[in-house]
């Protein structure tokens, strides 16, 4: 078998092997999250609870659009076969550092705000009005500039390449916070929907893989921004007819 065989079924088995443990992300998160979707702005639990939901909820939103980025970033460091796993690892600590701050601010906002995002007052609106901005969000210069870092792995490796032990985590870092920037807006619409609710994490995790898997980058963007706007607009005026939301202190919506 030639060295570039090798390689080839290398990097095949590593993309199978995110793929196989965004699988086992998916199955562990719904059986997390069976009976804690209690709609806008659900109760997260303890921090630490929190944390390890979260981290897995990322490994199965985002390792399938990652895995072309990791392949590539494997046959660059065919070298340094431990490579791959602090990329990863990178990766991860930049979106649990996310869920960090985002639990920071459900906390500060559930103590502080005197109970104004309740549904019955401020949530409902607070939500539509977080759904509609994640939607402008979707067609500024920033989120434009960062979609396209990730969906252009060769340019981000090259132009973000470190070498030495900790330059494959600081890479993974570094690729993380594009997709930051690519995705909050995104992820901020979840916890407006229902953070715990799998319905919505699959609806998200499925934008995400098409703005950065489909040729048509603008017919991605802009088809995301339109149903995020639709959403935000029926939250606001028919909550009950929104599909999948779970509507505070009442019953689930007509779409379930």
């Amino acid at each position: 078998m030639t060295p570039a065989l090798i390689a080839a079924r290398t990097r095949l088995g590593l993309v199978a092997c995110l793929l196989g443990l965004a699988s086992l992300g998916w199955w562990w998160t719904v059986g997390q999250m069976q009976g804690m979707d209690e709609g806008p702005w659900s109760a997260l639990g303890t921090l630490g609870w929190f944390m390890a939901v979260w981290v897995v909820m990322m490994a199965a939103m985002m390792f399938p659009s990652l895995a072309p980025t990791v392949a590539l970033y494997a046959r660059m460091a065919r070298a340094t076969p431990w490579s791959p796993p602090f990329f990863v690892a990178g990766y991860l600590v930049t979106w649990a550092a996310v869920g960090a701050v985002a639990f920071g601010i459900a906390a500060a906002a559930g103590s502080g705000a005197g109970g104004v995002l309740a549904w019955e007052r401020a949530g409902r609106w607070a939500a539509a009005g977080t759904l509609i901005a994640a939607a402008i969000y979707e067609l500024t210069p920033l989120k434009d500039a960062c979609l396209g870092r990730c969906r252009s792995p060769l340019g981000f490796l090259l132009g973000a390449w470190r070498g030495g032990r900790l330059g494959p985590l600081r890479m993974g870092i570094h690729h993380g916070a594009w997709c930051v920037g690519c995705c909050w807006a995104l992820m901020a619409a979840m916890f407006a929907l229902g953070v715990m609710n799998v319905i919505w994490m699959a609806f998200v995790a499925g934008l995400i893989a098409v703005e950065k898997t489909l040729p048509w980058r603008r017919v991605a963007t802009y088809g995301s921004a339109a149903l995020l706007l639709a959403l935000g607009v029926a939250l606001a005026v028919s909550p009950g007819a929104v599909p999948g939301l779970t509507i505070p202190g009442g019953m689930a919506s007509m779409g379930t």
